[in-house]
């Protein structure tokens, strides 16, 4: 038998305790409270494996709420909502806002006691798929990413959230830290994936070349240009365009990229014809964005526009604790260049 923490709301305490009681033969350790004011604060501060939460309580919506604030503070946990019969139409509805399942009053505790151990079930076995893929990617690395420290699992968890939207992705960290990495990680878990994945850097680049290279030139639109040429904006079209060292960009440019971004439109030089182009924008740099926009160095409205989410790469100084899976993995693929043992 799997034990669990299991949170119990009905404001009938004497259901409450019926429930509670027939978890806690099973050995599950039950919360009981009455309301979903408390619940909510059990969850905002507790840890649960299962929530089982009565449908209508001081309000037709609490266990609505209830099941809300599970979302957001519990997202690990199960909800099981207890309907009285003629609110099937509202429970409905909490399963499509992420209730596992539901169950109708009278209680049958034998049935109960199954839904509930089901719900168990599920929890176990999502952590162990989650620690066991974290074992995989410590051991064999997430898209090259090396590292079993919290930083880098933060930044592996972010990747995996971010990586299926469209939002456009900040990666910020000195030189050195694998910002391009985790550029490419970003399009290779996206559903873009199948798709061109380009990259373009920013620094040292003059502002004429620079606007070529992004938007590309008409035939004629200067000296030497006997023909159409694209650039990397329409080369991405459907993929992935990663501008490295953004915060090196020059003012001006900066503007036309904002632009592009705002409307998804790019002309190229000598021309006035615009031409769509959907990417999907990653950027990076090793400068502090917020000092550069307090000198007047970096615009404002560009680095929200960037910034839809902000991945960081912390230096190797910092999560000391990954330098042996470092080692280790270099020294592998060392040997294997050199036809060696491990």
């Amino acid at each position: 038998m799997i034990h669990a923490q299991v949170l119990i709301v009905d404001d009938e305490p004497d259901h409450a305790e019926t429930m509670g009681e027939a978890l806690r033969r099973l050995g599950h350790v039950c919360t009981s409270v009455h309301s979903a004011h408390e619940a909510i604060e059990e969850i905002r501060y507790g840890v649960f494996d299962v929530i089982v939460t009565d449908l209508v309580m001081e309000s037709e919506d609490s266990g609505l709420q209830v099941l809300a604030a599970a979302r957001e503070h519990q997202p690990d946990a199960e909800t099981i909502m207890v309907t009285a019969h003629g609110d099937i139409a509202t429970a409905k509805a909490a399963l499509q806002g992420g209730a596992w399942d539901f169950i109708e009053k009278p209680l049958d505790l034998e049935v109960f006691r199954n839904l509930v151990k089901r719900a168990v079930e599920t929890v176990r076995l999502r952590d162990t798929n989650t620690r066991l893929r974290g074992q995989v990617d410590s051991a064999f690395g997430f898209e090259g990413i090396i590292g079993d420290s919290p930083a880098i699992r933060k930044v592996i968890t972010t990747i995996r959230q971010v990586a299926p939207s469209r939002i456009p992705v900040l990666i910020t960290g000195e030189s050195g830290t694998g910002k391009e990495l985790v550029a490419r990680a970003v399009h290779s878990q996206s559903k873009r994936s199948a798709k061109r994945y380009v990259t373009f850097n920013c620094a040292g680049q003059s502002e004429s070349l620079l606007e070529d290279q992004l938007f590309g030139h008409a035939r004629g639109a200067f000296t030497g240009a006997d023909k159409d040429r694209e650039g990397v904006f329409e080369y991405a079209d459907k993929g992935t365009l990663f501008l490295d060292e953004i915060g090196d960009m020059p003012l001006s440019m900066q503007s036309k990229l904002l632009r592009v971004l705002e409307s998804g439109e790019v002309v190229r030089l000598g021309t006035n014809s615009p031409t769509h182009a959907d990417v999907r924008f990653v950027s990076a740099t090793n400068r502090d964005l917020h000092a550069l926009i307090s000198d007047n160095g970096f615009r404002e409205d560009l680095y929200f526009r960037i910034n839809g989410a902000e991945i960081h790469l912390p230096p190797l100084r910092d999560r000391r604790e990954d330098i042996p899976l470092l080692v280790n993995n270099a020294a592998g693929r060392y040997a294997a260049d050199f036809g060696r043992n491990g």
